[in-house]
């Protein structure tokens, strides 16, 4: 069951967070933490469509999933798939039983460890946007309740993506969602140079980056683009300290 408490503060976090002018990947990686820990998912994981329709990893609460999505993305099949076709959610699925259903997908994930699996549409209006999964290592369902609550936070994930009260036409929506996509590639490859600077991996290159973005005010995306481009302007950051790895 849902903590109602907890709930109550993700929901307060979020309302704080959608201003005008907000980062976005920083919201959506602190949302699918935040949707694993109050639902009985071990992770949760975030995919968003391009402007032409094909979705593509923005966010998750664990590198782990991130390599599922990937590989949802790759093989062209499993829960997001299915929930982002159909616009329908995907509760409750046993993935030992669901060899049928992902033939690619069911393996991978149970030998990742994950028991059941479900997914739910990002929608704005009558168009799905994306769809966030939630993975559970244990076999214990999610109710009717907690199923609307989780489509809840969807729906959060979704004002958070279009910034609902500016959008005024497609064009700005297709620019939105671009967006989001180019800064999710932009942060992803500043972890990769982050950690070969300090000889650590990338979860933790992801929290230094995040955590100096935050302590200094900073959007996230623009941390990230410094360190691709100007790294020598955020020593730091960038520069390797010498005693124990962060």
């Amino acid at each position: 069951m849902i903590s109602t408490d907890r709930l109550a503060e993700i929901f307060v976090e979020a309302a704080d967070t959608l201003v005008d002018d907000f980062d976005v990947i920083e919201f959506l990686e602190t949302l699918t933490n935040h949707t694993a820990q109050v639902s009985s998912a071990a992770s949760a994981g975030l995919l968003l469509a391009n402007p032409k329709g094909q979705l593509q990893y923005v966010a998750s609460s664990a590198e782990s999933i991130k390599l599922l999505e990937l590989f949802q993305l790759q093989y062209r099949e499993g829960p997001c798939l299915d929930c982002f076709n159909t616009g329908q959610p995907v509760v409750n699925a046993e993935l030992s039983e669901a060899e049928d259903r992902w033939p690619n997908f069911a393996p991978r994930a149970v030998a990742a460890g994950y028991r059941s699996v479900h997914a739910f549409p990002l929608r704005h209006q009558r168009k799905v946007i994306g769809a966030m999964n939630l993975f559970s290592t244990q076999p214990g369902e999610l109710g009717q309740q907690d199923t609307r609550i989780v489509q809840s936070l969807a729906d959060i994930a979704t004002i958070a993506i279009l910034q609902e009260r500016a959008i005024r036409s497609g064009e700005l929506l297709t620019e939105q969602l671009q967006s989001a996509l180019n800064s999710r590639i932009m942060i992803e490859q500043a972890k990769g140079a982050l950690a070969r600077m300090h000889d650590i991996d990338v979860n933790l290159a992801f929290e230094l980056m995040r955590r100096y973005a935050r302590t200094n005010h900073h959007r996230l995306g623009d941390v990230a683009q410094a360190v691709l481009s100007d790294p020598d302007g955020h020593p730091d950051l960038t520069r390797p300290r010498p005693g124990p790895k962060p």
